[in-house]
């Protein structure tokens, strides 16, 4: 299926934003079934509420679950809710708190304060912006909106997440900058990378270790296991943007970037975005730097004959160390280029059991 085919869903911020709205709507109609919710893209979209209870004469909380879409989200299906308090007041005051399952941030380096409940910005204005129309809709202006934000199962999706590691402890993030999730979001991936070194900037470190996924990243929190957990950033396929994130931070020197193979031959070749769609490219090339640095032909033709980057490493490794020795070579080339030559670059390439085949140091 094509990424424009993909069903777009919302994010936890517009879930929280619609609860709220529901919640508020009650204290002045009958509870909603829907609301519509003014997305930070300027659109409006309606948002169906699972439940209202009014648990006292000021006190509403209402729950929404939320609908990811096609994107493969921790929190599709999730409930978050809002529980509002309604008081009469001398001007409009308007309070956001987390309540259950909602982390608390401890750790510098993140869009919010230490201290602060992780409900970010974004979703923060499309609060703010659904209690203002609801009481402009009945012309109230002056009263106190308490807001709980809570997701019952908040504590636990967490440890599914990047959350303890950023230091976001006791629940999920209310997240969203426009409120909508696009399926596979290249924008959504790269800012949580971001996160990750920010975090880890924010805490002093000035050497991280990149790996492309948690295979691999299990792998290197054994090998480096003197580094802080929030120094380990996985990067997906995103080797350019990666970088490009690290060097934004002046404390960072260093960059481990630690691969099975296959994403070593990706990098090597100077591909920005190491995706496994250009396989057949990679062994053409790989066959011919064989036979270049080898000079033996069978070599040449097993690999070019490969089915995959993992076959032909059977081929090289052990074997054949100078061949190996080259990839990683030119995989920190690339690594450099991508930074600008502004960051000191250590490749290690894993065998698949996550032995190290190859360290550029």
């Amino acid at each position: 299926m094509s990424a424009a085919a993909l069903k777009k869903g919302f994010t936890t911020g517009a879930a929280a934003a619609a609860a709220v709205k529901a919640a508020l709507l009650s204290f002045f109609s009958e509870p909603p079934r829907t609301v519509d919710i003014l997305f930070l893209t300027g659109e409006t979209k309606p948002i169906d509420i699972k439940i209202v209870k009014k648990l006292s004469d000021h006190v509403i909380e209402a729950l929404v679950v939320k609908d990811a879409g096609d994107d493969p989200d921790i929190t599709h299906k999730a409930e978050i809710g809002a529980r509002v308090t309604l008081l009469d007041s001398t001007s409009l005051v308007i309070t956001i708190r987390g309540g259950k399952g909602v982390g608390r941030v401890t750790k510098p380096g993140l869009e919010l304060s230490v201290g602060e409940p992780a409900i970010n910005p974004g979703p923060r204005t499309m609060i703010n912006n659904s209690v203002k129309e609801v009481l402009a809709q009945f012309e109230i202006e002056l009263k106190k909106v308490g807001i709980e934000i809570f997701v019952p199962d908040g504590e636990a999706l967490a440890l599914k997440t990047l959350n303890p590691r950023l230091g976001i402890l006791g629940g999920i993030s209310i997240l969203g900058t426009t409120g909508i999730v696009t399926p596979m979001s290249h924008d959504a991936y790269i800012a949580t990378i971001q996160s990750g070194i920010s975090v880890a900037a924010a805490g002093g470190a000035d050497t991280l270790v990149f790996t492309t996924g948690r295979r691999s990243e299990r792998f290197a929190l054994e090998k480096f296991h003197g580094l802080r957990s929030e120094t380990f950033i996985q990067t997906g396929d995103f080797f350019k943007a990666a970088l490009e994130k690290a060097v934004e931070h002046s404390k960072i020197k260093t960059v481990i970037y630690t691969v099975f193979f296959g994403k070593a031959l990706k990098m090597a070749m100077g591909f920005e975005h190491t995706h496994a769609a250009k396989s057949e490219l990679t062994l053409n090339k790989l066959a011919e730097w064989a036979h270049q640095i080898t000079g033996n032909k069978d070599l040449e033709r097993k690999i070019a004959h490969a089915n995959t980057a993992r076959h032909a490493f059977s081929f090289i490794y052990p074997e054949y160390p100078e061949l190996l020795a080259h990839v990683g070579k030119k995989a920190g080339d690339a690594a450099k280029a991508f930074s600008k030559e502004k960051l000191m670059i250590r490749i290690v390439i894993l065998d698949f059991e996550g032995h190290m085949a190859f360290d550029s140091i």
